[in-house]
């Protein structure tokens, strides 16, 4: 058994035994009080009733009170003596079943009972082991003995303190069963939401099947939950992880190589080896470098940028993009074919200049690597969105791993173009923004032709932004 099934047992067990002595003490100390409190106020009550009546009704009265109320009248003249009046009492009390060893009414008594008060009386009869309680009241002359008689409560507790004591050694067993089965219940679930507890700390992302229909069922929702998404982010984490150990490898090849031919150089001046064209090879593997780190510090910016959004016409934006890149295509030999369905003013909720950015990465991109001699663009709405489309030729085969294109320094060495050079950052930084801006991204390839995407949600158009 559990610590914890042992520490509510004995709880219970406790309780159970607290109620118990409370109860038998109550039973035994205040019930006959209660019961004889109660006594008294039932014939105060009775006399307060029958005291304003006439004699005749009065005595009228008496076999239906008696009756009705279990209580015993008798009555006799104030005038007689003391004695004759206590024998008349005693003698109807007798008549009606009720022995009494001691009853007697005093002068003192009398003398109260004329003058209009009531005299209240106890008589104890040890030997009947009983008791009986009797107020006296005057009427008309005539005293009225109404009285009760009352067990004495003595054996009468005892023999039910008795009785019950086995009846709660019986229910205590009982319950302590019942709690022990009740307390397996809890304590069950509660030791594999433990183990799953433990699993999860050691980083193995077990989940509890636990159908109890209360607050342990929820628990175990709780922690089923917790358990996904701590196992979802350690993924994510390990992930992050793997990119970065790649991505340090990856700045390192990209740096090592210009300053292998900066070191090289440098080395070949201080021989005298320099035909003039050192310095120059020195200076362009400086800016790829400065290139490169600029290139580096940008995709760390956008992840920690703050970002401005404000309501941008991407018409307008993407004229003035394709506009600039029109001559770069043409010294490239490239023909870059535009398909713009974009309404008047077709407003999206962005960044300006980082929007720019992803634009200017993906026309770069596209500059780069396309294998033939055509890029396409095209753009317009779809389903309240504004879409953008760039798609150029590719050697790539279409089974590859493209999703790694997204990551940093990471490129396709068979599609690259020999006319230029890239760091593989690109792709990056549009991930970076896009997602930053809650926008859908992708990239699907067919029939050797790549096609990049992306859409934001169109908030305005035409007069609506103006």
């Amino acid at each position: 058994m559990s610590r914890l099934a042992r520490k509510l047992m004995l709880q219970i067990t406790i309780a159970l035994c607290a109620v118990f002595v409370l109860w038998f003490t109550v039973n035994t100390y205040f019930l006959p009080k209660y019961v004889l409190h109660q006594n008294k106020d039932k014939l105060a009550r009775l006399v307060d009733e029958l005291e304003p009546l006439p004699y005749e009704t009065l005595v009228k009265r008496i076999p239906s009170v008696e009756a009705e109320e279990g209580v015993a009248i008798a009555y006799a003249e104030l005038s007689k003596p003391v004695d004759d009046i206590n024998e008349a009492l005693l003698f109807q009390l007798g008549r009606k079943g009720i022995t009494l060893s001691k009853f007697w009414l005093t002068e003192e008594s009398i003398a109260a009972l004329n003058e209009g008060g009531k005299v209240n009386r106890i008589y104890d009869q040890t030997q009947l082991k009983s008791s009986f309680l009797v107020n006296f009241m005057s009427v008309g002359g005539v005293v009225f003995a109404v009285g009760e008689s009352i067990s004495h409560w003595s054996d009468t507790i005892s023999f039910i303190n008795r009785f019950n004591v086995y009846i709660w050694l019986g229910m205590l067993a009982l319950l302590v069963l019942l709690s022990a089965l009740y307390t397996a219940r809890i304590v069950k679930p509660l030791g594999e939401l433990n183990k799953a507890a433990e699993a999860i700390s050691n980083l193995s992302f077990t989940k509890v099947d636990i159908r109890t229909g209360d607050e342990i069922e929820s628990l175990a929702r709780s922690i089923n939950r917790m358990s996904d998404k701590l196992e979802e982010a350690h993924q994510t984490l390990e992930t992050k992880n793997a990119n970065l150990r790649t991505f340090i490898s990856d700045i390192s090849h990209e740096l090592k190589t210009p300053l292998s031919l900066i070191r090289i150089y440098a080395s070949g001046i201080d021989d005298g080896l320099d035909d003039g064209s050192y310095t120059a090879v020195i200076r362009e593997q400086s800016e790829a470098m400065a290139g490169l780190i600029d290139r580096l510090l940008e995709l760390s910016r956008l992840q920690e940028d703050t970002y401005r959004f404000e309501a941008v016409a991407f018409n307008s934006l993407l004229t003035a993009m394709l506009k600039d890149y029109e001559a770069a295509y043409r010294q490239h030999g490239l023909e870059l074919e535009i398909d713009e369905r974009l309404p008047d003013e077709a407003v999206v909720m962005a960044d300006r200049s980082k929007l720019a950015s992803v634009l200017h990465n993906m026309l770069t991109n596209a500059l780069k690597y396309s294998s033939g001699k055509r890029v396409s663009v095209s753009a317009g709405v779809e389903r309240e969105k504004v879409y953008f489309r760039i798609r150029n030729e590719t050697l790539v085969r279409e089974d590859a791993d493209w999703s790694k294109v997204w990551e940093p320094f990471y490129v396709m060495d068979s599609s690259r173009s020999k006319k230029l050079s890239g760091t593989g950052l690109g792709l990056s930084i549009v991930k970076t923004v896009l997602e930053r801006h809650g926008a859908a991204y992708g990239l699907s390839v067919k029939d050797n032709m790549v096609t990049f995407t992306f859409s934001l949600p169109l908030i305005a158009l035409g007069a609506d932004f103006e």
